[in-house]
């Protein structure tokens, strides 16, 4: 038991050393050498962890989305908010972690654009990732429409249009490179009440 929780222990610092990596030197760049390098210790242990970058970037993500989902969680079972303002509180959450995370964001892009160029989907890769997001989304919508507190509108169409506002959060961060989404945050703001009966 003890050895599987070094093992775990262990992992988990991989992951947070090799985002380091991955944000300094972008995924194309990045090495399985610079990530052992960077965690002090072979490429050969690394290998008892990982079986290649890939999949080493795949869990530094998975990662993320579980602390993501871990607040967006902690937000919806908040009793004390009405769904407008679970629904604005997640979409903030999420901006606020974009903002936090843009450097890896930015390397995500980066990836996505480098798998695009071969033969594998980007946005089915996407889709699988923020799957559990999207639920999130709509099932605040789907109970905001029973409790009387939202519109009667369609949900799935509703959710497409919540999670446009993420993909609006990070094109701003990294496309257009800007340090904070002050003027998106007032906009979330305001559409998300306009869902409001």
């Amino acid at each position: 038991m003890a050895v599987a929780v070094e093992h775990d222990k262990r992992r988990r610092k991989i992951l947070e050393k090799a985002l380091t990596v991955f944000i300094e030197d972008g995924f194309e760049n990045a090495t399985f050498q610079k990530i052992a390098d960077r965690c002090g210790i072979t490429r050969t242990i690394l290998y008892l962890y990982f079986k290649n970058k890939k999949e080493i970037f795949t869990y530094s993500i998975k990662q993320l989305l579980l602390n993501v989902e871990e607040k967006l969680n902690a937000i919806c079972s908040d009793k004390s908010l009405n769904y407008v303002e679970k629904i604005t509180n997640v979409l903030l959450a999420i901006s606020k972690l974009c903002e936090e995370n843009s450097q890896l964001l930015y390397i995500i892009s980066d990836y996505l654009l480098h798998i695009s160029k071969s033969d594998v989907n980007p946005e089915t890769r996407v889709r699988r990732r923020t799957v559990k997001m999207r639920h999130i989304l709509s099932s605040l919508v789907i109970e905001g429409v029973k409790a009387g507190e939202l519109k009667k509108i369609d949900i799935k169409t509703t959710s497409d249009y919540l999670y446009s506002f993420i993909e609006s959060a990070i094109f701003q961060l990294v496309i257009l490179k800007r340090d904070k989404l002050d003027e998106y945050k007032k906009i979330v703001v305001f559409a998300v009440k306009q869902l409001s009966l």
